[in-house]
């Protein structure tokens, strides 16, 4: 894809407009991401249907911020444990309708700049 090309990306949000179906490793190979929102399907669009897992996430180790909002519930899996690659930069997680996510948020206690869960 054309976005790969913007190695030094700081900041990305995915939609639900995004035409997008499966998975897009690209879109979690950015070193100095910082922000990463992806708003998944809602129930009157099919639009969007990525999907991805919280393991992916190691791509992007200077990661801040990480939202994911899915109404159909099956866009992000993995487990949270996944997200400790990034215990010493995550500052924000939210999690919403992602049904298939594993694991306790306990796991992140130890964050050291996480400030929202």
């Amino acid at each position: 894809g054309i976005i790969s090309s913007f190695r030094r990306l700081r900041s990305l949000e995915i939609d639900e407009g995004a035409p997008l179906n499966g998975r897009y490793n690209f879109l979690f190979n950015f070193p100095l991401l910082k922000i990463l929102r992806i708003e998944g399907s809602s129930f009157d669009s099919k639009l969007i249907n990525l999907k991805c897992d919280l393991g992916m996430l190691s791509g992007v180790p200077m990661l801040e911020v990480f939202s994911c909002s899915d109404k159909l519930g099956d866009c992000l899996t993995g487990n949270i444990n996944s997200l400790r690659v990034l215990k010493g930069t995550l500052e924000e997680v939210e999690i919403y309708d992602c049904h298939e996510i594993q694991g306790n948020f306990m796991d992140l206690a130890d964050f050291p700049r996480l400030k929202e869960l």
